[in-house]
């Protein structure tokens, strides 16, 4: 099967990304991470799991939806004592009706039945009209009581709100004191009126005991059955009797197994397909526990590739029949990362970072539920704030590495880290290139000029990275100059030079540019003798960038950098033109010893991340750049190049310690460019006003309450008044109450300092087609 490149042998294809000879030998099946979905649950399982259309920013892996707002919750003493109150006021009601001390209590009954009927002797009909008209009174009392003292919420949340079987307990036994009340009591009339409503000769049985007796235990069973109806559907008590019966069904020893439920682990797009054959090989690799998700997720993909080019099918197929949930490998021949922190969801390509908590700012939808990104957010690149120790590479970098890296072996992403040299990133087995510049055990090189061929784009990658931070030098002037100077060398060499002689050639040295002006030919490299003659005119004169250009390079240009950046073809240089390819990619820079060539490595890497995911001709793959420290390496030519990756599929991770480490010209506009953005607890106010300032505002009702002081005329009040003061020690005063919407700052600066505990963040999400999550609190820790 055709792959690109993406799932072929290693060193099979020209171009492909070298690798070091002889890497160690793996073992057939990797033993599965602590954090792989299937090492809690099966695969299967896992498959068959929900995920439910959520918002950005919402973990969708068994989650489920809850309404957006809803009545706000009475506290339970407050519940308890209403319902109480209502309770004692509807016993008295009804006690001074049934006594008879309310006045004129059957004026209606009168009214509507006939005037001889309450003459004395009274008839039978007499009294069951009586019973009836008692017993809607007592509905209507039961019913005006009921929504005064909320005695539905009090049955709902102490009895139905619980889990089974507590539910059917609490249901039942609630079910059975009403059953006493209105059967085994006198207290109220139900019964009474249903028994006398039914014939007499009913229930007398005409002198029959026995028909009378099985009548009258009919109406029980009735009556109860009619009033336990209520309780048994709000308890479900059929729901808990089925799912009993079921749990015994499989338990039985006897029971013959049946076929599993159809689910999307059995592979149903492949059945769809006539490739039950497949299938089945696939299904009996996910039932013998020899696939994990990665390989779900990437075989997947490559289906997907099959059924946009129907050539790669008998590939396809050969390698599912010969190799199982082996076919389609990464070309490492890795299916698997050595070890997981975080918990990820392949199917929906997530990575939960914590839970959002159930606190007044959340909103009701979203709280106790988890947070997660994924490439749709992390497309729109994401910026974090936070000082050291706020857990910005344990919480949010590694997560979302790790979770690229896994999207990498299912042949779904390309991703490179930046990291300074015992950055805890994951271990090298889990990257396919680690370049470890200034260590001579780094078995790869970092090619200086981005794999481009053409002078006057290397020549701008080149000057973004050696001069892009420095506000007295203009970068266009700088990138002009390297130009002037790489396009001779290239055509007189056929290669870039190294950095010894590019810093020979940006001094000035006459040795050097007259050796360069003696290998091109006078005829056909006149244009590039004139431009070696600008050059020299430009030596040494006033605004000359060459020389801030020479002392840059000369960073580069040390004994701990020797063999690093060759062009003569020795090493195995890495290029970011590679992005094409499902890599993961990690760069160690080297912080502590040599921290000034570390940040013109970072920027180097970050103008050659933006230029190469931009000049992609195959844009499906999701690509990824995660700059644990981002500090010196934010230019206005990067942050332009930041806005412009949402276009191609790519997206980029910076973490700050404070945005003061960006100059402040630019401040606003790196907010403006990123569509995620991340304050970690311990950000000062300073960085706080720039976030609440792109955040915005949003309307809020507030309610403000005004107590005034009550002055009594009548002599009598004065004196309650004067004696309630003298009891409370306050005077007698009324609340005015006043709700009204007014636009406050989602967060405030003071907010963001100081109400973020310790552990959590503030994220807020835009993904790539201009979906948003506010700014909600963040638990890392859940």
């Amino acid at each position: 099967m055709d792959t690109e490149g993406t799932y072929d042998a290693r060193g099979t294809r020209a171009g492909s990304v070298p690798r070091p000879a002889g890497p160690p030998p793996r073992p057939a099946l990797p033993p599965r991470p602590a954090g792989a979905p299937t090492a809690g649950i099966p695969l299967g399982d896992w498959l068959r799991t929900p995920r439910a259309p959520a918002e950005p920013g919402l973990w969708r892996f068994g989650h489920r939806p809850r309404p957006d707002s809803g009545p706000e919750r009475v506290p339970d003493r407050a519940l308890l004592v209403g319902a109480l109150v209502a309770l004692l006021a509807a016993t008295l009601v009804w006690s001074l009706w049934t006594n008879g001390y309310i006045p004129h209590s059957r004026v209606l009954l009168e009214l509507f039945t006939p005037s001889e009927w309450w003459r004395y002797p009274r008839p039978p009909e007499a009294a069951t009209a009586l019973l009836v008209y008692n017993s809607l009174f007592a509905a209507l009392l039961m019913f005006v009581f009921g929504r005064m003292g909320n005695w539905l919420e009090v049955f709902r949340r102490y009895a139905v709100d619980c889990p089974q079987p507590e539910r059917t307990l609490r249901t039942g036994l609630a079910g059975a004191v009403a059953v006493w009340l209105v059967i085994g009591t006198s207290l109220f009339p139900f019964f009474f009126t249903v028994w006398s409503l039914v014939p007499l000769s009913w229930t007398t049985g005409d002198g029959d005991r026995s028909v009378a007796t099985f009548v009258n235990y009919a109406l029980y069973a009735v009556v109860g059955g009619a009033v336990l109806w209520p309780f048994a559907r709000a308890g479900d008590w059929l729901g808990l009797l089925r799912g009993r019966r079921a749990t015994a069904a499989k338990q039985a020893p006897s029971a013959p197994a049946g076929p599993p439920a159809p689910s999307p682990a059995d592979w149903p797009q492949l059945r769809a397909a006539g490739l039950g054959a497949a299938a089945d090989r696939l299904v009996a690799e996910e039932r013998s526990g020899r696939m994990n998700d990665v390989d779900c997720v990437r075989i997947r993909r490559a289906w997907a590739g099959v059924t946009s080019d129907p050539a790669r099918l008998g590939a396809f197929l050969d390698a599912v029949q010969g190799q199982g949930a082996r076919a389609c490998p990464h070309p490492s021949g890795d299916r698997d990362l050595p070890a997981r922190a975080a918990t990820h969801d392949l199917l929906t390509s997530q990575v939960r970072i914590g839970r959002y908590p159930d606190t007044e700012r959340t909103p009701a939808a979203r709280r106790g539920a988890g947070a997660a990104v994924d490439p749709a957010s992390l497309g729109s690149s994401l910026l974090a704030i936070g000082p050291f120790g706020s857990g910005k590479t344990r919480h949010l970098v590694r997560p979302v590495v790790e979770s690229l890296a896994l999207q990498a072996l299912a042949g779904k992403a390309a991703v490179v880290a930046v990291c300074a040299a015992g950055t805890p990133l994951g271990a090298d087995d889990g990257y396919d290139v680690v370049v470890k510049p200034g260590d001579a055990s780094s078995a790869y090189d970092l090619d200086l000029y981005g794999g481009t061929v053409d002078p006057d784009e290397a020549a701008a990658l080149l000057a973004e990275a050696l001069v892009g931070d420095l506000a007295e030098v203009d970068a266009r002037r700088a990138a002009t100059v390297l130009a002037q100077l790489l396009g001779p060398y290239r055509a007189a060499h056929g290669r870039f030079p190294a950095v010894p002689v590019l810093r020979e050639l940006l001094d000035g040295s006459p040795g050097a540019l007259d050796a360069l002006r003696a290998r091109l030919d006078a005829e056909s490299h006149r244009a590039y003798h004139r431009e070696l003659d600008a050059r020299e005119r430009q030596l040494g004169t006033p605004g000359d960038p060459g020389l801030a250009l020479a002392a840059r390079v000369a960073v580069l240009d040390r004994p701990a950098f020797e063999g690093f950046f060759d062009t003569t073809g020795e090493s195995r240089p890495f290029s970011l033109r590679s992005l094409e390819h499902p890599l993961r990619v990690r760069v160690d820079v080297p912080e502590r010893a040599h921290p000034e060539a570390a940040h013109l490595l970072t920027r180097l890497v970050l103008a050659q991340f933006t230029a190469g995911a931009a000049a992609r001709r195959d844009r499906s793959l999701f690509a990824f750049l995660a700059l644990d420290d981002a500090t010196h390496a934010v230019t206005a030519e990067s942050v332009r190049a930041l806005q412009r990756l949402r276009n191609s599929n790519a997206g980029v991770l910076l973490t700050l310690r404070a945005l003061g480490d960006v100059p402040e010209q630019l401040h606003s506009s790196l907010l403006g460019s990123v569509g995620c953005h991340m304050a970690f607890c311990g950000v000062s106010t300073w960085d706080g006003r720039l976030f609440a300032q792109a955040w915005g505002t949003e309307w809020v009702e507030t309610t403000e309450v005004a107590r005034h002081t009550v002055f009594a005329d009548q002599p009598l009040t004065r004196a309650v008044h004067a004696l309630r003061k003298l009891v409370t020690g306050k005077a007698v005063t009324t609340d005015a109450v006043t709700v009204r919407k007014v636009e406050r700052e989602r967060w405030s600066a003071s907010e963001l300092a100081h109400q973020v505990p310790a552990g959590h963040a503030v994220l807020s999400l835009t993904t790539v087609r201009g979906e948003h999550a506010p700014p909600l609190l963040v638990d890392l820790r859940g």
